[in-house]
């Protein structure tokens, strides 16, 4: 890897929103939890929430990832609050699009995940920054049956 590529890949946005990482406590009374873990690296990433009236009434995460990991949980926990399984699966896709495809930017309200794009390159990091993704969709999915 070249030292520019992981600066880029590192940046000080990506490192901040690892930082500052919303919902980041358990639910005391979730009504569904998910927990994925990444094989290769063994990140995890755990979520409980609430589901109202088919969209996310309550949220927390308890993240153990990679700063890349952080930063997509920390994107995804702005923007939780209210959103339906169709808004989640369609910000997931978008992420995964733009990783694997360079996708355009995932539309608002994940627009925030462009900072994940120099992580194109390095295909181990993607499971990472799709865990609180899965968990989420999961628990959403729990939640609703």
């Amino acid at each position: 890897m070249a030292e520019e590529s992981l600066e880029q890949l590192y940046s000080r946005q990506i490192l901040a929103l690892a930082a500052d990482i919303p919902h980041a406590a358990k639910l005391a009374a979730p009504q569904a939890s998910a927990r994925k873990r990444s094989p290769l690296c063994g990140s995890t990433v755990t979520v409980d929430l609430c589901v109202e009236n088919g969209r996310i009434a309550d949220f927390g995460q308890t993240v153990r990832a990679c700063a890349l990991g952080q930063a997509s949980a920390a994107v995804l926990g702005r923007a939780v609050i209210g959103c339906d399984r169709a808004t989640l699966a369609a910000g997931r896709a978008a992420l995964l699009a733009m990783l694997t495809e360079a996708g355009p930017t995932p539309p608002a309200p994940f627009a925030g995940l462009e900072v994940l794009r120099p992580a194109a390159e390095f295909k181990n990091r993607h499971p990472s920054i799709l865990l609180a993704w899965d968990a989420t969709i999961e628990a959403f999915d729990t939640a609703e049956r």
